[in-house]
């Protein structure tokens, strides 16, 4: 799907719109489509100027506004998607995609290939995910580097010829603006294959392909016997591959360590070109059991440029790799804490950091701790009600760390506080990362 049109809009309070027109692109053809897709509902894309005042109006930007404007501003008309109608030259420009990042404005009018009256359902325009994805594409170049407005006017002026690489005829094709600066900058290069239209550029230099592997365990311990304990890995695959050529065919293939746990809910990216069907019907949801694919997980795919998540997964491990138990007891203003960590054997007992953080919601600003620690520090937010325990980069030799104390609370203020509405009272929980 197109765009009609697109904008970036600096917020300039004081100015006589509170904003200025940056950069603007308009796509004729686009235009015709939407005269005869839209019929007696289309509303042309008006200049700049009126363009501008509305779309301030419509996000409550104006200086000199009104505090309360029934047609914008009544309950029956609150905006939850960053997609807006402007009251233009007696008719409604609709859909205009919205949203301000940085005292910037950034705004685009998707193509609707059918009547706007009365307006269909959001999900059904395409144009609109895909302006939303050009728009934040857009932002992404800008804020990249950026450290004053020399720099923010010098990439203002390279967009056009960047849009013409990677939105030509309002037709997006990559959203990574950096892409197309690259493809820009290898123009003299000519290839011998066809290039794809959503790979933009080629890489020259030393072929290298780099890989990360993210892992996050999410648990949580109750330390109650009629409710179970629950865990699982989620872990992410990313990958950056610098390798010449059009079309490079790269095969990455993941083993598990001895005794590790099968991979499952693997989500993999569409540059990935096959897989073996064993990797995708492998489920978390199925009981486990010795038929389990484990491996080695083979992803055969042509990389884009840019740094990509391979895959994401899931996966079951024995025992967490820390055991927790957390009590606290309430006593008027005062709330007594204990705190039992212990690692499990099997983790290496060394980290970039660990730490413990312990909210308290519902309650005034912390006033006094009273406490001992038999491992780390304790630091205190006061304001924020909260605690953490930093343990550092490794548990003691014990692998056993103890904190126990007294927190002592102020009144409630009117300013705001850590608020949540299930931990009331003896609900509380503790969270640890490393």
């Amino acid at each position: 799907m197109a765009q009609r049109a697109v904008w970036l809009i600096s917020r300039e309070p004081g100015t006589p719109f509170c904003g200025t027109v940056r950069f603007s692109r308009r796509y004729p053809t686009v235009e015709k489509r939407a005269k005869v897709f839209n019929g007696a509902s289309y509303v042309p894309i008006p200049e700049d100027g009126p363009f501008l005042k509305a779309l301030l109006f419509e996000l409550r930007l104006l200086d000199d506004e009104e505090d309360f404007i029934e047609s914008r501003d009544s309950c029956s008309h609150i905006n939850k998607t960053s997609v807006y109608g402007l009251l233009i030259g007696g008719g409604e420009l609709w859909p205009v995609v919205a949203f301000l990042k940085n005292n910037m404005i950034y705004a685009c009018v998707p193509l609707v290939e059918q009547t706007l009256s009365p307006h269909p359902p959001l999900i059904s325009i395409s144009g609109i995910s895909q302006g939303f994805e050009l728009l934040f594409g857009v932002q992404d170049f800008l804020s990249l580097s950026q450290k004053n407005d020399t720099e923010l006017n010098t990439k203002l002026n390279q967009l056009p010829d960047l849009l013409l690489q990677a939105c030509p005829f309002g037709t997006l094709l990559d959203a990574n603006l950096q892409n197309s600066l690259d493809s820009i900058n290898f123009a003299s290069v000519t290839h011998s294959q066809k290039q794809p239209a959503w790979k933009v550029g080629t890489y020259k230099g030393k072929p290298q392909v780099s890989i990360s592997i993210t892992e996050k365990v999410k648990s949580m311990q109750y330390d109650k016997q009629d409710i179970a304990d629950t865990w699982q890995v989620v872990g992410t695959v990313t990958c950056k591959c610098d390798l010449e050529g059009i079309m490079p065919n790269v095969t990455i293939s993941l083993s598990l360590p001895t005794n590790g746990s099968p991979l499952q809910d693997i989500l993999v990216h569409p540059c990935v070109t096959s897989l073996d069907s064993a990797i995708l019907t492998s489920s978390s949801i199925d009981a486990m059991d010795d038929s389990a694919f484990s491996g080695p997980y083979k992803f055969p795919l042509t990389p884009p440029l840019e740094s990509f998540n391979l895959c994401y997964y899931t996966s079951q491990v024995p025992v967490p790799p820390i055991l927790g138990f957390y009590q606290m007891k309430e006593e008027e203003i005062q709330v007594k804490i204990t705190v039992n960590l212990k690692l499990h054997e099997s983790v290496k007992n060394n980290f970039e950091f660990c730490e413990a953080h312990i909210p308290f919601y519902n309650r005034g600003p912390i006033t006094h701790v009273d406490y001992k620690v038999s491992f780390g520090q304790l630091e205190v937010f006061r304001e924020k009600s909260s605690l953490v325990w930093i343990i550092g980069q490794k548990f003691p030799k014990s692998m056993e760390i103890n904190l126990s104390g007294t927190v002592t609370f102020g009144a409630k203020s009117h300013e705001k506080q850590s608020f949540d509405e299930i931990c009331i009272g003896g609900t509380a929980y503790l969270k640890t990362g490393n």
